[in-house]
């Protein structure tokens, strides 16, 4: 329906049928290369550029520069240079499915992980995906969600697409069944021990990180720590608690039941564990949060009832992520280092792939201290 006061369209004047463009020519989508002109931008102003282009300007073979590539190469650290020189100066572009059909390989690792959007998980992911970006394969990740069905269908998912291999982060799959899923294909287990042919794992010391922040509350005087503990689903929860019984027994203290508070590891469950203590008046003048997300929901938690961190309570986290140096005051934390932890993890399944021993060091736990703790007054 046309609005009142719009002016009226004239009909179409009627031409002759016009013969149909039918569009420039399929080509290849890898044009042919010309003469490559001399200097730095030869590569770029040629075209697609070759491994043998690669090979010829760092004076290597042609298949030690696809060994580079692959991250199956023992080579000098000379003619890594030479050839990681060579792709910058040329501007190569290796093509992961052409590689992929003249190894066998997809030249993709699937990532199970529990929470993509988690922090925590994040950090770990991009030192996967960095690693694994090195030797020219291509992360598939795909969340768990903590619920064994659901990961055993991302596990199922990721054998569809035909993987290389698979790094599971924590999980709840029994270790049976990853052992006979590692039959089929390599696998790197984050966060338990297990051992087989072609399973390698790494856990991180939890107990002795724990061990370390409680100790430096009892260092500064304090004996009323409380505990936020995490979920109990997760191994490395009870490896926490065990730390903080260790150093308080160390220390003679006796533990209370009354001071310890279970929660989830979410930012919300450590505002609720901070509200149950308050109302338990347990008198606790420090506070051990199993991870760093739960001792921000344990600051608003605190503000809310009028008191200041660390004039009136202590507080020590755990994993050092990169939020925890920003909070208001910046969170005295134990580094899990689980970017690099990522970065290892990734490491360990080329070796796997390249059927080399994974050759994995762990980071230690490490007391990193700023502002939310302090000795206690006398």
């Amino acid at each position: 329906m046309r609005r009142a006061g719009a002016a009226k369209v004239a009909a179409p004047t009627l031409r002759a049928p016009r013969q149909r463009n039918p569009g420039p020519p399929i080509v290849s989508s890898r044009p042919p290369l010309k003469k490559a002109p001399s200097g730095r931008s030869a590569g770029r102003e040629a075209g697609a550029v070759t491994l043998d282009q690669v090979a010829a300007r760092a004076g290597v073979s042609p298949s030690t520069v696809s060994r580079i590539l692959n991250g199956t190469a023992a080579v000098s650290g000379a003619k890594k240079d030479a050839v990681e020189a060579a792709i910058r100066e040329l501007g190569f572009r290796p093509n992961p499915v052409a590689r992929g059909l003249a190894g066998g390989r997809s030249m993709s690792i699937g990532v199970v992980t529990q929470i993509i959007s988690s922090p925590f998980y994040g950090e770990a992911l991009s030192g996967i995906e960095r690693e694994l970006d090195g030797a020219g394969y291509v992360p598939l990740f795909v969340s768990g969600h903590w619920n064994e069905a659901d990961e055993r269908k991302a596990l199922e998912t990721l054998l569809a697409r035909r993987v290389d291999g698979i790094i599971v982060l924590a999980g709840r799959l029994s270790d049976a069944e990853l052992l006979r899923l590692s039959e089929s294909l390599p696998m790197v287990v984050v966060g338990r021990q297990i051992t087989g042919p072609q399973l390698f794992s790494c856990s991180f010391d939890h107990r002795t990180g724990a061990r370390l922040a409680t100790e430096h509350l009892i260092g500064l005087g304090h004996r009323r720590i409380a505990l936020l503990l995490g979920d109990g689903i997760h191994e490395d929860s009870s490896d926490r608690h065990r730390g903080y019984l260790d150093a308080l027994a160390a220390a003679g203290i006796a533990p209370d039941p009354q001071l310890v508070v279970q929660g989830d590891y979410t930012e919300a469950s450590g505002l609720e564990g901070v509200q149950r203590l308050l109302e338990r008046d347990t008198g606790f003048t420090a506070l051990f949060s199993s991870n760093d997300q739960m001792a921000i929901g344990a600051l608003l938690g605190l503000s809310r009832r009028g008191l200041r961190v660390p004039d009136d309570v202590s507080i020590v986290g755990f994993d050092d992520l990169v939020p925890s140096r920003y909070m208001l005051p910046p969170l005295t934390t134990v580094r899990h280092a689980i970017y690099e932890i990522g970065v290892q993890a990734a490491a360990a399944m080329l070796a796997l792939l390249r059927g080399a021993p994974p050759q994995v060091r762990m980071p230690v736990p490490e007391l990193v201290l700023r502002e939310s703790a302090r000795r206690l007054a006398r």
